[in-house]
């Protein structure tokens, strides 16, 4: 019960650490089955942890983006995004022609 406490109050990037190591020692394959099966389960909490703190770091965007009517203003992000994206990719075709 302790390491379910400890788990809740680790932030979300020392979750998804702790997550990847679980990850990494389960493709190993080398754990007894009892270890394993705790390792899974433990794994599994995390994971559902961190998609939770994604939800709500979603919902926390969602609300500081809405427009004076109260409706989400999902496309302008979505653009600056794609804005990023294409100019991401221009400066890696830059990079490679460099070479």
């Amino acid at each position: 019960m302790m390491k379910k406490t400890v788990a809740k109050s680790q932030n979300f990037e020392a979750s998804l650490a702790a997550l990847e190591k679980i990850v990494r020692e389960l493709e190993r394959g080398d754990l007894p089955l009892e270890e394993s099966l705790r390792l899974f389960e433990e794994g599994v909490t995390l994971s559902r942890e961190c998609q939770e703190r994604l939800s709500q770091a979603e919902r926390r965007i969602e609300t500081l983006l809405r427009d004076a009517e109260g409706r989400p203003v999902l496309s302008a992000f979505d653009e600056e995004a794609k804005e990023l994206r294409l100019s991401e990719d221009a400066e890696t075709d830059e990079d490679e022609s460099v070479f």
